[in-house]
């Protein structure tokens, strides 16, 4: 119970840094490429966040040196990246939708979500092992 609580928190924090991360590009670009570069920055801040909470309290992994966690890194994100693209179309399609931002933010939440639960799995089974 303590692993899926915590991995939920942390899913609920990454989730944070990505769309303050999305407000804050589109608070200094509110122009050409907005929406993209806005969920593209904010899936980099938030991949970068889940990973090292992730490996860390979720897994318990240590990489045994900087080679490994950086192979570790980029399976990790090779696992989401279906995940991702069901956020980003989650995202997306309720912007195109809806057209406000608090949808888009509520797409983004089910993506999240929805990559979430599915990341989880991913990387249990082929992320996190012994190598």
């Amino acid at each position: 119970m303590k692993n899926s609580m915590l991995y939920v928190i942390f899913a609920v924090l990454a989730t944070a840094v990505n769309l303050l991360t999305q407000e804050g590009i589109t608070y200094i670009n509110n122009g050409i490429f907005e929406l993209e570069a806005s969920i593209f920055g904010g899936t980099i801040t938030g991949l970068i966040v889940k990973y090292t909470l992730d490996k860390k309290y979720i897994f318990n992994f240590v990489a045994e040196n900087q080679a490994k966690n950086l192979m570790t890194f980029l399976i990790y994100g090779s696992m989401g990246i279906v995940t991702t693209l069901v956020f980003w179309v989650s995202e997306y399609t309720f912007d195109l939708i809806f057209e406000t931002k608090t949808m888009r933010y509520v797409g983004a939440i089910i993506g999240l979500s929805i990559g979430y639960v599915a990341k989880y799995h991913l990387d249990k089974k082929f992320v996190f092992i012994g190598r």
